[in-house]
């Protein structure tokens, strides 16, 4: 993995981030409009059948532990075979390694960083946003408003990346600019993915398998 809890200064992830654009191949592929989430069930709810490139989805479950990361499984393994990198900003809970390697993922091209308060995981989403190199975004930020999404949508959009956010249950009575809002609950032991809001789409809800946990 290739960053082992780290807690870097702005200028460490900085060069961090400059050293993974290096290392990207000079051309890349055509942007596409969204990533197939690996759940044809849901992929065909989807504006553009997957997760939105270039956007800010937001995903909040009821609580901890029900499969939401499993949820995104499929689709970051997808970008590490396709040479692009992950980042995960403030996760509740260290990844467990082995069982990212279950799932198909690249351990070499997962940047883990643990900032130092809500300000620094703010600034680290945006800078990891808007790294070319980077697919996905995966954020735990403790609060957000309408300013900063826009501001990070803006970033998602220079970079190219998905912007994969958790939020808290409470976040889903308010409003957000967000392109994707998905609510998330155990339901029979599947995860039911209820669409509240999608950029050209329609409210949804759709049952998937969740896999095994990620966390440690």
């Amino acid at each position: 993995m290739t960053g082992q809890a780290l807690r870097p200064t702005r200028e460490e992830l900085r060069a961090r981030l400059a050293q993974v654009g290096r290392s990207a191949q000079a051309t890349e592929p055509a942007r596409p409009v969204a990533l197939a989430t690996g759940f044809a069930a849901l992929d065909a709810v989807l504006p553009g059948g997957g997760w939105p490139v270039g956007a800010i989805t937001e995903l909040m479950p009821e609580t901890q532990g029900i499969g939401e990361l499993s949820l995104l499984m499929p689709a970051l393994a997808q970008l590490g075979r396709a040479g692009r990198y992950l980042a995960w900003i403030a996760p509740p809970c260290l990844p467990y390694p082995p069982a990212l390697a279950q799932h198909g993922l690249a351990l070499e091209r997962l940047l883990l960083v643990q900032a130092r308060d809500a300000r620094a995981v703010l600034w680290a989403i945006e800078q990891t946003l808007r790294c070319p190199a980077i697919g996905a975004v995966l954020a735990w930020p403790a609060s957000l408003d309408d300013r900063r999404v826009r501001r990070l949508q803006l970033a998602a959009e220079a970079g190219g990346s998905c912007g994969l956010f958790y939020r808290s249950p409470a976040a889903a009575q308010e409003a957000s600019p967000a392109a994707l809002r998905l609510r998330l609950r155990s339901a029979g032991g599947r995860l039911q993915v209820e669409i509240q809001k999608a950029r050209g789409g329609h409210t949804h809800a759709v049952a998937v398998h969740p896999a095994a946990a990620v966390c440690a």
